[in-house]
């Protein structure tokens, strides 16, 4: 297991390949989700500073708040209510420039301004979200699409049936 993280790269591309090698040996050996969760949430803000980072879990017919890094957050998520909740309900990523324009945003923060929210699968189900939120407008990509994705698809790796 790695003690430390040493993120090497001045873009944001260049960071998430330095960290993917890391965040593979934080989760090597590691069955426990709830441990797993939260090493990925802290190293994703440690790297990137993001506003918050979080994992939400699918439990009896709704999301319940998971590991995270930054403010307080909404406990329970309905499936189709905010970001979160559509992210689950569709089972694809979600990306969000402003969160005041999409519809049916629930603000846990009035901080945050830009979301994205990835779906975990595991046997084809959607058993949790990865959530990340920004406290800037417009601060995600497809760079971030595809290198959370990744880490999502790595932490579901571990999940145990």
């Amino acid at each position: 297991m790695a003690e430390e993280l040493s993120i090497s790269g001045t873009t944001r591309e260049e960071k998430y390949k330095s960290l993917l090698p890391q965040i593979s040996a934080l989760l090597e050996g590691e069955t426990d989700a709830v441990a797993n969760a939260a090493n990925i949430a802290a190293a994703l803000r440690q790297t990137f500073g993001f506003f918050w980072v979080g994992f939400y879990f699918v439990k009896n017919n709704e999301l319940v708040l998971g590991p995270f890094q930054g403010d307080i957050a909404c406990t329970r998520i309905q499936k189709g209510r905010g970001v979160c909740g559509t992210c689950w309900e569709k089972g694809e990523t979600i990306l969000v420039a402003d969160v005041d324009a999409f519809p049916g945003h629930i603000a846990c923060s009035s901080l945050s301004r830009s979301e994205i929210v990835v779906p975990v699968f595991k046997d084809k189900q959607v058993v949790a979200v990865l959530d990340v939120d920004s406290d800037q407008l417009n601060d995600f990509s497809e760079t971030d699409k595809i290198y959370l994705r990744e880490i999502a698809l790595r932490w579901s790796n571990c999940l145990i049936d």
